[in-house]
């Protein structure tokens, strides 16, 4: 939990700077008119958490990134590449060790995650669109790529509060993904239609801080 305030700390420091404001303190950075700075993820200082719904109430968790770049130009966040270490997830609102392992395991099965068969999951930034006019503690920019989980790449498209400064990139946020996209259709009522109060939300949330450096 320390850890995790620290990172948001950290983070909330970043993120005082306007995303497109150019700091003159900046590092200049080797880089060419085509091509951007690649910044490399910090998984130790970033976050990941994920919440999913149900008729009769909610799990929450976490997982890890494992990997990934940050493309900046100038003082923007450009495009980018994430990989999340999938065997990393757990849920931490479960308490009862037996009931947690059993949440975990179903989770990591092929009715959800598929994690045996895919052990990664991908997110690629194809394009980031300032907010205009964005307070300084909102997000401020819509952030474009391709999620891939289980296999399948699908868009998706969701806020952030992004920024660089110092040669430190930092996005928080939270993405709304439709799991059935992903062929994760268990207790689904789109698919299931007498499943009753037994039906979990098609959608679920990632929220993320990510830390980058050159």
């Amino acid at each position: 939990m320390k850890k995790i305030a620290l990172s948001a700390l950290f983070i909330a420091s970043i993120m005082a700077a306007p995303a497109v404001a150019k700091d003159p303190t900046a590092p200049k950075a080797a880089t060419s008119a085509k091509a951007g700075t690649v910044y490399k993820v910090q998984p130790q200082l970033s976050t990941l958490g994920w919440v999913g719904k149900k008729v009769t109430g909610q799990h929450n968790g976490t997982m890890q990134f494992k990997s990934g770049e940050v493309e900046v130009k100038g003082n923007q966040i450009v495009g980018g590449t994430f990989v999340v270490d999938m065997n990393s997830l757990k849920v931490t609102d479960i308490t009862d060790a037996d009931t947690n392992g059993k949440l975990v395991g179903h989770l990591r099965a092929d009715d959800f995650f598929g994690i045996e068969k895919n052990p990664t999951s991908t997110f690629k930034i194809t394009k980031v669109t300032p907010i205009k006019g964005a307070a300084a503690d909102a997000n401020n920019a819509t952030v474009t790529g391709n999620l891939t989980i289980k296999g399948i790449t699908k868009p998706i498209s969701f806020p952030a509060k992004i920024g660089v400064k110092n040669g430190v990139a930092a996005a928080s946020g939270t993405a709304t993904i439709d799991r059935t996209q992903f062929d994760i259709k268990y207790g689904s009522k789109s698919f299931f239609e007498s499943i009753g109060d037994k039906a979990i939300d098609n959608d679920f949330t990632l929220s993320f801080n990510v830390i980058a450096k050159q």
